[in-house]
Order: structure tokens, then C-alpha cells, then sequence
């Protein structure tokens, strides 16, 4: 069993206790009364290339990267250092994620939000939506086709961007069959969490005709972004990088040198 079976496995068994616990009517009726929230492609398409900025604690591949993390304060810091959007890892087992710091980024910031989780379910979808969420993440590898488009569409009903990551040019064949237009290419490959940029510049030119195109992961030098520019990438997400930093605005600044002025 590789390391994305063995996330997925706990996921199920952690949406068994959750569902039981609240009911996706309660999480649609909360989710109604939310405005609706920013949306992802306009604020990315506000500068070449545009950040999303990531919150997490920990991963399986780097260990503890910023355990101490206090996320309404980070949120804060990303925002006024001119990221675009925010991503925030949900998973609690693997990545250290928490409910309440997507609550306390939300409070804090009217930056979107990328709902960034092992989505597997409707469920969590409409979760997403009842907290603020403005995109919720949809990984190709883990998702057949059917359950992929219906994942799509639950993700439009709930008004927010179903961002669909693939790693591979026959996920990408099925992220383009299913309607998907907002393409996230996860430069980490998820089965062994090994990176290169590499998958992006391959990937990048098989993408739908005028999707959103995000790279993530791997993203450490402002080369590394005009590259990706170049390649047609509109967004990039940037975590372990940033997090590891004690002057994070001095890194975006750093790293977006390249493409912001």
C-alpha cells in the first residue's frame, strides 16, 4: 500500500465518524447563508502570475514544518505580503490540519480559500462550503471517473471552484473529459511524495483550452516562477517553502521578484 492508499483508507474511515456526527442538510443550510465567496481565477488573473499562499503543520514527506502554526496570524502576514489566495490542509492525521484554522483564516482574511483536503465525498464539499471555502481541491489519482464529475458538479451547486489535480498526462486526459477548468499540476508525486518541476513544463500544453492553470509544490526560486510563466501557469501554490521561513514577506517578495512589478 503506497502512501496515498494509506491517506485515502484513514480519510474513509475518518468521514465515517464525521457524517454520522453532523448531516450534509445541516451543512448545506449553513452554507446558505454564507455570501458567496471570492473567487479563485479572478484574484490569481489580478497579477501574471498569481500566489496561493499555503497553511499547513506538517507533511508526510518533510515531517513537522511549522508546528507551532498560529493560522489566523499567518493569514494575516500572507495577505498584507500580497498573496492572491490562501490553501489550507484539512487533514488532520497526516498534514496536522484543524477545522479551526481555516475558521480563524476566514476571520482574518477575505483572500479565497482553498479547501485542500482528500475529498472523497459530497460531504465534505458542502463542509467546505459552510466555512467560507471558495475552491475545494479534487485529486484525479484518487477519484474515479464517475465520482470525479459528480465531485465537479456537487462543487459548482455549493458556488465554489473545483480545482482538479492531476500528476499525470492520463489524468489530465480524464480532468479534460470530466469538464474540469481549473487544472492544478501537483509537481509532488502523491504515491511517493518525490517532486520536480518537471511535470509541470511536460503537462502544462495538454491542459483544456483557457483553464486556470496552477502549479504546486516544489516552487522554491523566482526563476523557478518566470519558468513557470512561461510554460502558460497563471497561479502557483507555495507551501513548505514559505512556512520554513521566519520573514515570510520577505520571501514572497523574493520568490514573485520575477513576475510582479
Amino acid at each position: 500500500m503506497n502512501l496515498l492508499e494509506k491517506i485515502l483508507e484513514n480519510k474513509r474511515a475518518e468521514l465515517e465518524v464525521r457524517t454520522a456526527g453532523t448531516t450534509l442538510e445541516y451543512l448545506k443550510s449553513a452554507a446558505s447563508i454564507r455570501k458567496a465567496p471570492p473567487d479563485l481565477a479572478t484574484a490569481l488573473r489580478t497579477k501574471p502570475v498569481g500566489l496561493i499562499a499555503e497553511l499547513k503543520r506538517k507533511s508526510p514527506s518533510a515531517g513537522d514544518i511549522r508546528p507551532n502554526m498560529v493560522a489566523g496570524d499567518l493569514a494575516t502576514t500572507y495577505a498584507s505580503s500580497g498573496a492572491q489566495a490562501l490553501s489550507i490542509l484539512m487533514d488532520q492525521k497526516f498534514f496536522g490540519g484543524e477545522e479551526s484554522d481555516f475558521v480563524a483564516a476566514r476571520n482574518q482574511t477575505e483572500l479565497p480559500i482553498l479547501y485542500k483536503e482528500f475529498v472523497l465525498s459530497c460531504w465534505q464539499i458542502w463542509h467546505a462550503a459552510s466555512i467560507g471555502a471558495s475552491a475545494v481541491l479534487l485529486i484525479a489519482a484518487a477519484l474515479p471517473d464517475k465520482e470525479l464529475a459528480a465531485l465537479l458538479e456537487c462543487a459548482r451547486e455549493a458556488r465554489m471552484t473545483p480545482l482538479v489535480e492531476v500528476h499525470s498526462a492520463e489524468e489530465m486526459k480524464r480532468a479534460k473529459a470530466c469538464g474540469a477548468i481549473s487544472i492544478g499540476i501537483n509537481n509532488r508525486d502523491l504515491t511517493t511524495f518525490e517532486t520536480s518541476l518537471e511535470t509541470t513544463f511536460r503537462l502544462a500544453d495538454q491542459a483544456p483550452d483557457n483553464a486556470l492553470l496552477i502549479s504546486e509544490s516544489g516552487i522554491r526560486s523566482a526563476d523557478d516562477v518566470v519558468k513557470l510563466k512561461a510554460a502558460g501557469v497563471e497561479g502557483i501554490l507555495v507551501g513548505e517553502h514559505l512556512l520554513r521561513q521566519k520573514n515570510v514577506s520577505a520571501t514572497i517578495a523574493k520568490l514573485m521578484s520575477g513576475v510582479w512589478s
